[in-house]
């Protein structure tokens, strides 16, 4: 069923929790995960599914498009942005080695965007250490450790890059400046920015396809990661995440 987007329909304000994802391929196994049919609302700039978990929570999922910029815009279209209990960016990324095997699942701690500063004769500086902005958002520590617990996922740094990775250098690089580092992806820090400045709480959840180091796309596996991603889905403990969230 498609509906057009009316921010007064009842269905503009029914879900508590929005998830972006930055390709459909993403959005699918999250909607799989959630296991029941999907309602599709068209908003601007594309169109929004909405299912309900066998919990009974409402999840809006909107694939907003590759990299910090686009997934930013994508979740601030949103008109109803504001009204949402939890976002979470989603997805698969690369993993760091040995933390962070493939088919694992990873839940951020820190949500840090590792390139958006500027290159010195010195190394990298980051903007908050230009003095211009932050590159970090902190989720609620209670429910890190609510969904990491039930999904049996690390948790750690998951980094936003606006390059992926190819090379053991920059995986050496971004591993020395970022010790804590798990995963890297191209939306979460985008996302996050959105979220924050309609103050909702924020959230990352990342399933691992590759590892981080030289491009190798005959060692990446795809399609585990998305299945891990489903599961992952089946079970996050809603209900229990949300209200960490309103507590945190």
């Amino acid at each position: 069923m498609t509906r057009p987007y009316d921010d007064e329909q009842p269905e503009a304000q029914a879900a508590r929790l929005l998830v972006v994802t930055a390709v459909p391929a993403e959005a699918e196994a999250v909607l799989r995960g959630l296991g029941s049919d999907a309602t599709r609302l068209v908003v601007p700039g594309g169109e929004l599914h909405r299912a309900r978990h066998a919990c009974g929570v409402a999840v809006d999922v909107l694939a907003g498009g590759v990299g910090p910029a686009a997934a930013a815009a994508a979740t601030a279209s949103l008109p109803w942005l504001h009204r949402y209990e939890l976002v979470v960016s989603a997805g698969i990324a690369g993993g760091f080695a040995p933390h962070a095997p493939i088919g694992s699942v990873v839940v951020a701690d820190e949500i840090l965007a590792a390139d958006l500063g500027a290159q010195t004769p010195d190394g990298f500086l980051d903007v908050a250490e230009l003095g211009f902005g932050s590159v970090r958002h902190t989720p609620a520590p209670a429910a890190v450790r609510r969904a990491a617990g039930a999904l049996g996922a690390a948790h750690g740094t998951v980094l936003t890059v606006s390059t992926v990775t190819g090379s053991a250098e920059r995986a050496a690089e971004l591993a020395a400046r970022h010790p804590r580092a798990l995963a890297e992806a191209m939306e979460g820090f985008g996302v996050a920015e959105a979220a924050a400045r309609h103050g909702v709480p924020v959230f990352e959840l990342r399933t691992v396809s590759n590892a981080v180091g030289p491009r190798d796309r005959s060692a990446w596996r795809i399609g585990d990661a998305l299945a891990a991603l489903e599961r992952a889905f089946a079970h996050l403990p809603y209900p229990e995440l949300l209200q960490e969230v309103g507590h945190g």
